[in-house]
């Protein structure tokens, strides 16, 4: 098939597309924007069937803006642009899910995401406070987040800004470094130390996966299906 003839294909699927999503009076239709690797909402944005044409063509998010009443390509004067991973639709056909690569913040006031004004309730004070069960890996899933946000908004002073600023050898030096900490500390029978070094090599094994655009769930994947099959294999002697 020569490109011409994938173009035209890819048309008359968007084609398809549009007419099965339910646009608004006003021909829109929201769109969630959702970090594909920490899986963090971005944003939410309305498009129309031109600017889901461009998005689908161009791999890159545009929108219509509804305060100034024209097509707006994501990032296009701040840099910020998004790379878009994956779009679907949900089972109503009344809203969009697009999952992208964020560079930089993707809030106009220069925070990682739109969504950082926080409603306190009941139950995210509990979720806070008890890291038992299914919850006690939850301050992996908080890090991602604050590692996804140092990556974006890169604020002055913070650590974590320092290693992406200075790229990625310094990253892989600290991996080196920390992993040889635990060796020693569990050489050394050590228990504390081994607590402290373990944690750190994963915060920087977790600033590395950031850095590669990674997301940590790629890794949760293997050790699944390797577990999965682990699981046959021992199932089958």
């Amino acid at each position: 098939m020569t490109q011409s003839e994938v173009q035209a294909d890819n048309l008359l699927h968007l084609d398809e597309l549009s007419a099965k999503l339910k646009w608004d009076a006003s021909g829109l239709i929201p769109a969630v924007v959702q970090d594909y690797s920490s899986k963090e909402v971005l944003m939410l944005a309305y498009m129309n069937r031109e600017s889901l044409k461009l998005s689908a063509e161009s791999g890159e998010t545009w929108f219509w803006s509804r305060s100034r009443q024209e097509l707006w390509h994501k990032g296009a004067t701040s840099g910020h642009t998004q790379r878009i991973k994956s779009m679907h639709y949900d089972c109503d056909g009344d809203t969009l899910l697009v999952r992208v690569e964020q560079q930089g913040p993707a809030c106009h006031t220069g925070k990682y995401s739109c969504f950082f004004n926080e409603i306190p309730t009941a139950e995210a004070d509990s979720y806070e406070s008890e890291a038992t069960g299914a919850d006690r890996f939850a301050v992996l899933s908080k890090l991602d987040q604050t590692i996804a946000e140092r990556y974006a908004e890169r604020p002055e002073g913070a650590y974590t800004t320092y290693l992406f600023d200075k790229g990625l050898d310094k990253i892989l030096k600290k991996i080196g470094e920390e992993s040889a900490e635990v060796l020693i500390a569990a050489k050394n029978n050590d228990q504390e130390e081994l607590r402290a070094e373990a944690g750190d090599l994963i915060y920087h094994l977790m600033v590395l996966l950031r850095a590669q655009n990674m997301p940590i769930d790629d890794v949760l994947h293997v050790l699944e299906q390797r577990h999965y099959s682990s699981d046959i294999k021992n199932k089958t002697k």
